[in-house]
């Protein structure tokens, strides 16, 4: 459960609920992406009444495509080198990881602090393996595990 605003929200599979609630997420997106013209048609093309439309539509949604990933934080500690960053970032891309932010501080006494988030719902390999691997990058001082959505 999720708690925002002091209102209370579930995340349950779509499986698991009455088909009514799929339909008027669906006829939500045919509006949404103009496939339609208005709910008249989408709730025509998805099979359910105006009224449940109206009744589910402020309560029910999907989650959004981003948020069915996993984020990662990490905080590294790098040797001011050219290339070090560089490296790191060619690796994630590999693993395919999609970073979302970096922060790099100016370096102090050749050593660099760089924060990076990243979504790894793309991973090919295990996270484990990845950190383990990203330890071991020439330049890498140290690496350390912030926070895991």
């Amino acid at each position: 459960m999720i708690i925002l605003d002091k209102k209370k929200y579930l995340v349950v599979h779509a499986d698991a609920l009455p088909d009514v609630y799929k339909k008027v997420v669906d006829a939500k997106e045919l509006i949404k992406n103009g496939d339609v013209a208005g709910v008249s048609e989408a709730v025509k093309a998805v099979g359910i009444s105006r009224s449940t439309y109206y009744k589910y539509s402020d309560h029910v949604f999907s989650l959004a495509e981003g948020a069915l990933g996993k984020k990662v934080t990490w905080t590294l500690l790098l040797h001011h080198e050219s290339g070090v960053l560089s490296t790191v970032l060619d690796r994630l891309a590999q693993a395919h990881c999609n970073i979302l932010t970096i922060s790099q501080d100016t370096p102090i006494n050749g050593i660099a602090n760089v924060s990076l988030t990243f979504d790894i719902s793309e991973l090919e390999m295990s996270f484990e393996s990845l950190m383990k691997e990203m330890k071991e990058l020439s330049g890498v001082k140290k690496l350390t595990l912030i926070a895991m959505e």
